[in-house]
């Protein structure tokens, strides 16, 4: 395992690679989402976009599993009830667009996603929100939840768009955590078996995200333990800011 590594990251690289996991994880414990973000813009200052977006699948799938099932898994299974036609439509369409990862030019993957967390990012800052009529809610779960799962496919990322709409529709905090955890990590499963058919996940990029799943998981502990104690609010605020750090550098390496 450790060669594999070293073969495709030197040794400050891999050290880079788990501060960043254990940053990506603590972001996601106290906020409930960020990480796929944070790991691919992270990665993806020194690495391809393919070898960046297999590094984020197993923390992705492991920590979004832990959040879904947090308060049980009769919570779990009711949210995945409420919102099933989004998580529908996402998980048919990740599986399609992940084909597209090995034949899109990384500048597009990198430029497309940085351009779509930084919009997403300054829309939530500003305190925006859509207003979305509850008669219409089968219609936004749908075609919200395809454009989230085309940008997954391709990205690995479902992130801004799924939380961007869970609060159009005022979904309470601890609800809203939630169900994202049931929505990620139902995605994120769909992404491991996508990339396991595309080859982004193979023998040699397996060890990597194996490698990033002990610091996310122990950054997602310290971060829940964060957001059980301080004011939710101001924290996921501190997150969108990292956000748009993060989309502006996706944004650097698809342009230049």
């Amino acid at each position: 395992m450790i060669d594999s590594l070293l073969s495709l990251l030197t040794f400050p690289q891999v050290l880079a690679a788990l501060v960043i996991a254990l940053l990506a994880g603590f972001v996601k414990g106290a906020t409930g989402f960020a990480m796929p973000m944070i790991i691919l813009s992270g990665l993806g200052s020194f690495l391809s976009p393919e070898l960046a977006l297999a590094g984020l699948i197993f923390p992705t799938v492991v920590s979004n599993v832990w959040q879904a099932l947090r308060g049980g898994v009769g919570e779990a299974v009711e949210a995945a009830i409420r919102y099933k036609l989004y998580i529908a439509a996402l998980l048919v369409m990740i599986m399609l667009s992940a084909q597209l990862v090995v034949i899109l030019p990384q500048s597009v993957v990198f430029l497309s996603l940085g351009v779509i967390v930084v919009l997403l990012a300054s829309y939530l800052l500003i305190g925006r929100a859509l207003t979305i009529p509850e008669h219409h809610r089968s219609f936004y779960d749908l075609g919200l939840g395809a454009i989230s799962g085309v940008i997954g496919g391709i990205a690995g990322v479902w992130g801004p768009l799924t939380v961007a709409y869970l609060t159009a529709v005022d979904t309470p905090k601890k609800l809203q955590i939630k169900i994202t955890g049931v929505i990620f990590g139902a995605g994120a499963i769909t992404l491991l078996l996508a990339h396991l058919r595309s080859g982004v996940l193979n023998a040699q990029t397996i060890p990597l995200s194996a490698m990033l799943l002990l610091p996310a998981v122990l950054g997602m502990a310290v971060g829940q333990w964060v957001q059980d104690r301080l004011d939710q609010k101001k924290f996921k605020r501190a997150t969108l800011f990292v956000l748009l750090i993060a989309g502006a550098n996706l944004i650097r390496r698809g342009l230049f």
